[in-house]
């Protein structure tokens, strides 16, 4: 009987599904294993299902729901100048804006930034110059510092780009549906959230889930790169788009810089770095989770047995 593997993991480049009998035996057990920590009961569906057309389907219902969902913005009342009496109203002066609180100079921002950086000798001493450092203007609308958590003994090290609102609210990397998830991917493999370390590039959370601003990218550089070097791992996965350009360099896309092995030396420090996508990219898009799979199984096999 012919047996073949539909979503979420595997596919091959053109889209095909590939047959059971074409894994290896070890490429198998995990996705086997992979498939049951998710609560997958069935590897059978009735009919081919396209995901791309269902995910371009959900996107164009989400941009109806919040056309809809737009307030009509009501026209301001005529301002006539005159009270009930007939006496002419004193206009009342407003400002255009609040007062902006006062900003340290990017250039030496950074240089604190650095500073107080190199001066941490520790994770947790350099945990507590992230929460005693006010040089970046992202701390000011973030609700929490967001610094690593999980083993950073196991040599293995886990960046993304930056908190998200679930991260903000519960203090760590990789919160709510995109950890759940991260947890089955690094689950699928034989790892999880305890046994690597979980960092983002950015500790606070832009608001609005912003792209941070290239000033502000510079200021929070010398705390991951300090932290990278404290922890010592020797693999990388870096995760996403926002993550990869600021590791690799260039402006790429991770669709063309993942899968394959690179080494990146920061100050000194050299370690071997991994990209693929991101959990949120698997959650928006199902079809990627196939590309991250493969990227997982390349992950795997680099590791030390």
């Amino acid at each position: 009987m012919e047996v073949r593997l539909y979503p979420p993991w595997r596919m091959d480049y053109s889209g095909a599904m590939i047959e059971a009998s074409h894994l290896a035996q070890a490429e198998l057990a995990a996705l086997l294993h992979f498939y049951a920590d998710s609560g997958v009961e069935w590897l059978l569906e009735d009919a081919p299902v396209d995901r791309i057309a269902a995910f371009a389907e959900q996107q164009a219902a989400r941009a109806a729901q919040m056309r809809d969902r737009a307030p009509a913005q009501a026209p301001a009342p005529a301002d006539t100048g005159r009270r009930a009496n007939g006496s002419t109203a004193t206009p009342v002066q407003r400002s255009s804006a609040p007062a902006a609180a006062v900003a340290i100079p990017d250039a030496e921002a950074v240089a604190a930034a650095r500073l107080a950086a190199e001066g941490a000798h520790s994770l947790d001493a350099l945990k507590a110059a992230l929460e005693d450092f006010s040089g970046c203007n992202l701390k000011n609308g973030a609700r929490s510092t967001v610094f690593g958590t999980g083993n950073p003994a196991s040599g293995i090290m886990v960046i993304g780009p930056m908190p998200t609102a679930d991260d903000d609210r519960d203090g760590m990397p990789f919160a709510g549906r995109q950890g759940q998830l991260l947890d089955r991917m690094l689950l699928a493999i034989g790892l999880s959230r305890d046994s690597v370390y979980l960092s983002n590039v950015v500790p606070w959370r832009p608001p609005g889930n912003r792209p941070p601003s290239p000033a502000e990218i510079e200021i929070c550089r010398p705390f991951i790169e300090r932290q990278i070097a404290l922890a010592r791992p020797q693999h990388l996965l870096l995760l996403g788009n926002f993550t990869v350009r600021f590791f690799f360099g260039g402006d790429g896309t991770i669709f063309s810089m993942r899968g394959e092995w690179r080494d990146i030396v920061l100050n000194g420090f050299s370690v071997k770095a991994l990209a693929s996508l991101h959990p949120q990219d698997l959650l928006t898009a199902p079809a990627n989770k196939a590309l991250a799979w493969q990227d997982l199984l390349t992950f795997q096999k680099g590791l030390p047995a």
